[in-house]
């Protein structure tokens, strides 16, 4: 049976890594955690390397290949992995729809290692990501699942350090649900040396498993974790604020609360006039098209790392 989400993936044989090249020890991204600390420093540098340097990689990836899987829709994820692998001199070839429901889904893990370098799935249920990685003998990357986002969360932290430069000390507050993008950028910024704090309407804070995971990553990192049901006390001195959730709002009144240089970021779509108001995304302080700019960017580097 397929492992359960604590239990380790079986290894990847592989060609041997370009010296000049950073190299995931992971098999699979399923989780922000198969990221180690080394690997998350690496992959930040090599994203501003491909950034600022997209030539020197546009044949990277020749000869290879990717699986899309989108069981949910997608604008931002599908495009981004798909100018990925183009972008690296690879190409991706996509699927839309429920993942298994014609075949066994160990059936299809095992059709597309035959076809393609690697999997990427944007899926309902983590279990998916877990069973795909599983099955297939070559790398699974997690585009989205219930639980975790964490392509998402390596943009966001990719954004706050191209703005500010060391993020060691800096404080992030995350305003909402605590869903799949709280729990991915929670363990991203606390690694980082960043203090998260998180603000939910009662009933809705993260998961207990993931809060222990990054007490004990604060607990390392030196940083602070609070979670709280007050917006305001969570914004109180931030310098960078992310939104997703509709009853709690960012506006202009709860952005007094943070710092003066403090930016705002959203992973899109925004529910405009619900979680967020137009003059705080349209404001100077808004980061959210850069990060939407990064996605490609760090998808390129985690591309390089596992099947470069």
């Amino acid at each position: 049976m397929p492992p359960s989400a604590g239990t380790s993936l079986k290894p990847v044989k592989r060609m041997p890594a370009p010296k000049s090249l950073p190299r995931m020890g992971a098999s699979d991204f399923t989780r922000d955690l198969d990221l180690s600390q080394d690997e998350l420093l690496s992959l930040l540098d090599l994203t501003q390397q491909l950034k600022s340097q997209p030539s020197r990689f546009a044949k990277a990836l020749a000869g290879r290949y990717i699986s899309l899987l989108f069981e949910k829709p997608s604008l931002r994820t599908r495009l981004t992995f798909e100018l990925a692998a183009k972008q690296l001199g690879g190409d991706a070839v996509v699927s839309v729809g429920p993942i298994g429901d014609r075949e066994p889904l160990k059936d299809v893990a095992r059709n597309l290692d035959r076809w393609t370098n690697a999997i990427v799935a944007r899926t309902f249920s983590q279990k998916t990501i877990d069973e795909l990685a599983y099955w297939s003998s070559v790398p699974v990357i997690n585009a989205l699942s219930d639980r975790f986002h964490p392509c998402q969360a390596l943009a966001d932290v990719f954004t706050l350090q191209e703005k500010f430069g060391d993020l060691r000390g800096l404080k992030l507050t995350f305003i909402g649900d605590g869903n799949n993008v709280a729990h991915s950028l929670m363990l991203a910024a606390l690694r980082l040396g960043m203090n998260f704090a998180i603000a939910t309407p009662p009933g809705y804070g993260p998961d207990s498993d993931i809060v222990t995971q990054a007490e004990a990553l604060a607990a390392v990192a030196g940083t602070q974790l609070l979670i709280s049901n007050d917006p305001v006390e969570a914004a109180r001195g931030a310098n960078a604020v992310l939104s997703d959730f509709a009853p709690y709002q960012v506006h202009k009144e709860l952005f007094a609360h943070t710092a003066p240089e403090s930016v705002f970021l959203h992973c899109l779509p925004a529910k405009r006039g619900e979680e967020v108001h137009d003059d705080v995304i349209e404001s100077s302080q808004s980061v959210v098209f850069d990060q939407a700019e990064n996605r490609l960017h760090v998808q390129k580097a985690l591309l390089l790392m596992l099947i470069g």
